[in-house]
């Protein structure tokens, strides 16, 4: 008998401890032959693998989940993002740099704990067709692709369309500087409790034809973080309002993000983007986006400006496979020096052309 209810309560321990769970590994790797104009004072053309991304961002990582009972579940997510020309790490250098947190959710919404995506990333996810591309609005803005947060946490609840979320950092960004998605900036000092802080939020409504979203993200510096944000009482804030509505075969998004620099000298910029995808059949679709950028530092109210146009065709060779092409054209205004390519180099008031052939395989 002893036995038996040894056997019983072991039995009923396990149960406890290991509930019905899954890891998962996934990735992307996407990468391909790039070319742009005007990298050089002399008008030299660039041709090689992109430097940062292709048609998305390669990654692999690890997720997991377990069912608690009662509704309530725990989770996990390890993501790393790499270069698949060089095999380097990007974010910093980190090796879980795109996502290292831990959750718990329920039909009341889900808290995470460590470095995860903010509510820009979200706010633009459904809006923004071209998305985090080598010709994309990440050229024009980037901290928009790499809109994540170290010691956070945040929360996000979908509630019969409705989606509300929000995060809290500690110290926004603890590695670098090394690209544009480290700034040195790790916060939590002692006697300094504004230092590296940031809040992002979220409101957004997506039906199964549009959807509408608006969001709010506020950086503040830190002493020794990277320029322009080396103090506390230094801000840099982003506003999002964006939709998109759904025809048949045909997505249409459009946005605007407003910035608000608040450091040595002010900056603000607009960005506007419209775009739309169209499905000619299942296994290919086209997408296209023209955006505008305006710049005034310090009350210039003409002191710089660029527009991208950005076309590009997907073909599905499988269910994980595709083969992309994107072209890219930035117009710059005499005082702006955007780039057609992430990573890439120009010369101030020059334009650029930018052309990918890639390949991508999901797993």
């Amino acid at each position: 008998m002893k036995m038996k209810w040894t056997a019983t309560l072991l039995a009923a321990a396990t149960g406890l401890a290991y509930g019905q769970s899954s890891v998962t590994l996934y990735g992307i790797v996407d990468t391909g032959v790039s070319y742009y104009n005007n990298a050089t004072s002399h008008g030299g053309t660039t041709v090689g693998m992109p430097f940062l991304t292709g048609e998305v961002p390669s990654r692999w990582g690890l997720k997991g989940t377990e069912d608690l009972g009662g509704g309530f579940k725990t989770f996990f997510v390890l993501e790393s993002g790499f270069q698949p020309g060089t095999g380097a790490l990007n974010y910093g250098g980190r090796l879980f740099g795109r996502q290292a947190n831990v959750g718990i959710s329920s039909d009341y919404g889900s808290l995470t704990l460590g470095r995860q995506m903010n509510m820009t990333m979200y706010a633009l996810a459904n809006a923004d067709i071209i998305g985090p591309s080598i010709h994309s609005l990440s050229n024009l803005d980037s901290y928009l692709p790499n809109a994540r947060s170290d010691n956070a946490i945040g929360y996000m609840g979908k509630f019969h369309g409705v989606t509300v979320g929000g995060t809290y950092s500690f110290g926004r960004d603890a590695a670098g500087p090394a690209g544009p998605s480290a700034t040195n900036c790790g916060g939590q000092v002692p006697g300094n409790y504004l230092a590296c802080k940031q809040y992002t939020a979220l409101l957004a409504y997506d039906s199964a034809s549009f959807g509408v979203a608006t969001s709010y993200d506020l950086l503040r510096g830190g002493a020794g973080a990277s320029a322009p944000l080396n103090n506390s009482a230094y801000t840099d804030a982003r506003n999002i309002v964006d939709g998109y509505v759904i025809f048949g075969p045909v997505k249409v998004g459009a946005g605007w993000i407003r910035r608000n620099q608040s450091a040595a000298t002010h900056l603000q910029t607009d960005i506007f983007f419209g775009g739309a995808t169209y499905f000619v059949t299942p296994a290919f679709s086209l997408d296209g986006q023209g955006s505008r950028y305006l710049q005034r530092t310090s009350g210039d109210l003409n002191n710089a400006s660029s527009t991208l146009l950005v076309a590009r065709a997907n073909y599905l060779l499988s269910k994980r496979t595709t083969v992309y092409t994107s072209f890219g054209y930035m117009f710059n205004s005499s005082k702006a020096a955007n780039t057609v390519a992430a990573g890439g180099t120009i010369g101030t008031g020059e334009n650029q052309a930018g052309v990918m052939v890639g390949l991508q395989q999901r797993f």
